[in-house]
């Protein structure tokens, strides 16, 4: 069976790749790194490592790779020959990646007429769809109604830390042992690909979020609270007790949300924010609290980690989200001038102040009951400075 995978980074590799090789796919990865590419055609296998107390190494083989810089027609006569087709690019190179894909399934379709899922293993809420929205961008309404016979976009909530490493051998990955992958059943096109680790629910909005106001919320306290109080890791800030009780606090709002929107079961929810929070503390992984708390804003959009939950919470309980606060205003107060948009957040709060540029990128309105618990914490966080 073939594959191809946009994105031969720690992730695509580490994650993505692995799992589908153990699922016996000859993976063809397709990267704009020339360096990678040739290494992965060179050795044709890497190495995973689990960053745990007792490691193991998975050897992947079966691989190749494509320059799509240099080599777009191999792509695109790869994706004709295409099994799934998945992607771990990050949420702004979709749109990026979108036309020569549209070129390959244009291709495609004129000799071959199997169905193909293209599955978004990003980081992200809808971002297969997304993909399928950039690629229609690219081809006629007459192709469009081709395309909806022939290709699935099932969308899917991924969750595995691969911490930003600097290793020997390049093509090497660290990763956690923990992961998760879920797609979207109801988008499928044709049969369910059989990938082990992979698990198919109906609606997948719940397990996306569950995922997101939980692992990436989570993250996010260690990130900016972490780097406001001075430290350079997750491991260092998650240490720190004050760091400790946030993370606690911000993920019984966000958790208490969750289980009143979906009907999650409180005490097996109560298990998966334990578990997420000792991931966090695995001394195994070291990464920079800047590599987390890049783009935040992005990070403080209306339906992303932290605004999203806290107005749920607010919502369903008609409390505060004291801690989730906390955290959104130490993004309020994160400086990074090699991350541009942690720069333009800072650019924009000079101009406007802390109120008013809150409610531009979250989206909030001016009376919304979560800037004056924001605007309260502000202040409430200076005393975490030592």
């Amino acid at each position: 069976m073939q594959a191809v995978h946009f994105g031969a980074g720690n992730i695509g590799r580490g994650f993505i790749g692995a799992l589908l090789y153990q699922a016996n796919y000859h993976t063809t990865f397709v990267d704009v790194n020339g360096k990678i590419i040739d290494e992965i055609n060179s050795k044709q296998q890497y190495n995973v490592v689990l960053a745990a107390e007792n490691s193991e190494t998975l050897t992947v083989k079966d691989v190749s790779g494509i320059n799509s810089m240099t080599n777009p027609e191999d792509v695109i006569q790869a994706i004709a020959n295409a099994d799934i087709i998945t992607t771990a690019v990050g949420p702004n190179i979709l749109a990026i990646i979108s036309k020569l894909i549209a070129e390959g399934l244009s291709e495609r379709a004129k000799t071959n007429k199997k169905q193909l899922n293209l599955i978004a293993c990003e980081n992200m809420v809808g971002g297969s769809a997304l993909l399928k929205e950039k690629i229609y961008e690219h081809i006629t309404e007459e192709e469009k109604t081709v395309f909806d016979q022939l290709y699935g976009f099932p969308n899917a909530a991924v969750d595995r830390i691969v911490p930003n490493q600097v290793n020997e051998d390049p093509l090497l990955v660290s990763v956690e042992p923990y992961y998760e992958w879920v797609v979207e059943e109801t988008a499928i096109k044709g049969d369910k690909p059989q990938i082990d680790g992979v698990t198919y629910v109906s609606d997948l909005t719940p397990y996306i979020e569950r995922k997101l106001f939980t692992v990436n919320t989570g993250h996010a306290v260690p990130a900016y609270l972490g780097r406001y109080m001075g430290y350079e890791t997750i491991n260092g800030a998650m240490n720190d007790e004050n760091v400790q009780e946030i993370i606690k606090g911000a993920l019984t709002e966000s958790g208490e949300a969750l289980i009143q929107t979906y009907d999650f079961e409180r005490e097996a929810h109560q298990e998966y924010i334990n578990k997420i929070i000792k991931r966090f503390k695995n001394p195994y992984i070291s990464d920079e609290v800047t590599r987390v708390a890049r783009g935040p804003i992005r990070k403080l959009g209306a339906r992303d980690r932290l605004v999203r939950p806290a107005s749920m919470y607010i919502d369903v309980t008609s409390n505060e989200p004291s801690y989730l606060a906390k955290t959104i205003a130490a993004v309020l107060e994160y400086k990074n001038d090699q991350d541009e948009e942690a720069a333009k957040l800072q650019q924009i709060i000079s101009e406007k102040g802390y109120e008013k540029t809150l409610q531009e990128v979250s989206e909030l309105k001016a009376d919304h009951p979560l800037i004056t618990t924001v605007m309260k914490e502000l202040e409430q966080i200076k005393t975490l400075k030592g």
